[in-house]
């Protein structure tokens, strides 16, 4: 397994210590210092099945400044995600072909 993680997120540290709890050792990425590429998103996005607005956390400042709530195009939302990474909701856990996000952080025991 994989998560993207955030340390300084409540949530992220939740979900890890639950994956670790199940006996899991994830591989973690910080992806605020390691941003994934735009086909890493998108592979992530179809193992979510969600789309890419779906994934953004549309309340960031960077979100508001970038005028990304106007856009439609999933290249150019994508491409805002990797450029600005805080755009990318958290945490994210992916087990090879498929990927749940850990809000609530139990979603990621449909893994499992």
């Amino acid at each position: 397994m994989i998560i993207w993680h955030n340390p300084r997120c409540s949530k992220s540290r939740q979900t890890l210590a639950l994956l670790q709890e199940r006996g899991v050792d994830p591989v973690i990425v910080k992806y605020l210092e390691c941003a994934p590429s735009a086909d890493e998103i998108t592979q992530v996005l179809g193992k979510l099945g969600l789309e890419p607005r779906q994934i953004m956390r549309t309340g960031e400042k960077v979100y508001k400044e970038t005028g990304l709530a106007g856009i439609s195009d999933a290249i150019t939302l994508i491409a805002a995600m990797v450029e600005n990474p805080i755009l990318i909701e958290r945490p994210i856990v992916i087990d090879g072909n498929k990927a749940v996000i850990g809000r609530p952080p139990e979603a990621v025991l449909s893994l499992f």
